[in-house]
């Protein structure tokens, strides 16, 4: 189950936060999430509160107000391959979307299914 975390400047069109919403979710079907497993959130912040670097590592392009950071908190066990594709996949969702991937920052996070209870405390996978 992944958790989806987007963090972004305030005052972006809820049409630009939901088409990469749907982006994240349309990769992570594509490595074999199921399509039900939609946990997403947004993080929107003042200025003042969201601080980055334009150019780090070395951009040619410089980031723009309209930066996004994924946070992509999932169960251990995907390997390398499968987190290639995720990436290889949402740029090609964003961009056919006519989102900057310039703009994007992706952060995979693992935890063990222990650390995981979808309702009621239960926790399924132990």
């Amino acid at each position: 189950m992944p958790l989806i975390t987007l963090t972004l400047l305030k005052g972006r069109d809820p049409k630009e936060k939901k088409d990469i919403l749907d982006a994240v979710h349309t990769a992570l079907v594509n490595s074999g999430v199921p399509a039900a497993d939609r946990f997403q959130r947004i993080l929107e912040l003042e200025p003042d509160n969201f601080i980055y670097d334009t150019h780090y590592p070395d951009l040619e392009n410089a980031r723009t107000d309209k930066f996004v950071i994924i946070e992509i908190l999932l169960s251990v066990g995907r390997s390398v391959k499968i987190k290639r594709k995720i990436l290889a996949d949402l740029m090609e969702e964003l961009k056919r979307k006519q989102i900057s991937t310039n703009d994007i920052m992706v952060c995979f996070k693992e935890t063990q299914w222990e650390n995981w209870a979808f309702a009621n405390g239960t926790q399924i996978h132990i």
